[in-house]
């Protein structure tokens, strides 16, 4: 059901570009709750939320690269891994470019 739940919120976050920021907010703060699920699909569940939130905009660009660095402080290895992967998207040229160009 954990998992059921990140996807929805993907899809909020992907199709409903007019919708407000104050949802996604929401949702980072249950990624950041959740993040230390082990399981493996949730884990990867939860790292496409958090990845698809921070790609949306560029004014919640440096708001998930916060969540993201205080996911990677958390002591659980599925937190470090959805951190460092969503990091390295952040920081990536492509999306880089994409939000303020």
């Amino acid at each position: 059901m954990k998992r059921t739940g990140f996807v929805l919120m993907v899809q909020y976050v992907v199709h409903h570009k007019k919708a407000p920021d104050a949802k996604c907010l929401e949702f980072l703060q249950r990624i950041e709750e959740e993040a230390s699920d082990q399981r493996n699909f949730v884990k990867k569940a939860t790292n496409w939320c958090l990845r698809q939130i921070g790609k949306r905009n560029k004014h919640l660009h440096p708001i998930a690269i916060e969540c993201a660095e205080r996911i990677a402080r958390q002591e659980s290895s599925s937190a470090k891994w959805i951190a460092a992967d969503a990091l390295r998207e952040f920081r990536s040229e492509g999306v880089l470019r994409r939000l303020f160009t």
